[in-house]
């Protein structure tokens, strides 16, 4: 298999993908086994994801070029919506997800990245979206979370020039949320989570909830939905632990209830 995870005893799982001899390129098949990795996770005890590339040079390198080569249209149009589907079941994780990127993440690897909760990255990563180079544009996503993330001014540069931005100015951009110096990225990863898996799960899911629900709408929109999932939270066992445990003076222990 060529995408690996693992469930590690604090309850973070890290994923792998694992073709270091093609920059862990995104074929087809891979796609399909990231994707079917993210459904076994999901129904895991995952408190928290990591996702990582095998090697030092590339998180990922995006598509695999050769096999986009020569496809009908329709071959075509189920291909995006392979990378769609797939990256949107990662976004829509009910666990936080980071993506540290080491070397490489172009393409289709930055979209994946963008799909992720939080992305760090390491010294030496470069990041990019470069299709515009080949006669093609971003088709897993790479429009549309770009923007949302680093605003449409910088995501418009990114995607029009085709050019590689450099770790200092992704963290600049707002593009990655953390800059490290690490030969780990999976410890990176699992550091930069602690401090969030240790709250409740359903606490954290509402909160991405509500934020990401409310940039797609108006303040007036979003601030009902932040109401209605306030609302919701109180009703939770792990709400009323939390105040309990606060006015007890103790530290909360969460359920995810």
């Amino acid at each position: 298999m060529t995408i690996q995870w693992q469930l590690r005893s604090d309850k973070i799982a890290v994923l792998s993908l694992n073709r270091p001899q093609v920059l862990n390129a995104l074929s087809f098949e891979i796609l399909q086994q990231f994707g079917q990795a993210i459904t076994d996770i999901s129904q895991s005890e995952a408190r928290g994801l990591v996702v990582v590339g095998a090697g030092d040079k590339a998180f990922c390198a995006g598509a695999d070029i050769p096999e986009l080569m020569d496809r009908a249209l329709m071959q075509q149009l189920e291909g995006a919506a392979l990378g769609q589907q797939v990256f949107r079941a990662l976004n829509e994780l009910k666990i936080p997800s980071v993506a540290v990127i080491q070397g490489y993440a172009f393409g289709g690897g930055l979209e994946l990245a963008l799909a992720c909760t939080f992305r760090v990255a390491t010294t030496r990563a470069k990041m990019g979206l470069p299709e515009v180079k080949l006669g093609l544009i971003p088709g897993y996503g790479g429009t549309q979370r770009l923007p949302r993330l680093i605003g449409e001014g910088h995501a418009l540069d990114m995607i029009l020039s085709g050019r590689t931005v450099a770790a200092e100015e992704a963290l600049r951009l707002g593009l990655i949320n953390r800059l490290v110096d690490t030969e780990s990225p999976e410890e990176a990863g699992c550091e930069f989570l602690a401090p969030i898996v240790q709250h409740s799960n359903l606490a954290t899911f509402f909160a991405r909830q509500a934020v990401q629900r409310g940039m797609q709408t108006s303040l007036e929109r979003g601030l009902d939905i932040e109401r209605d999932l306030s609302t919701l939270a109180y009703q939770t066992t792990d709400a009323r632990e939390g105040m309990l445990a606060f006015t007890e003076k103790r530290p909360a222990q969460f359920q995810d209830k």
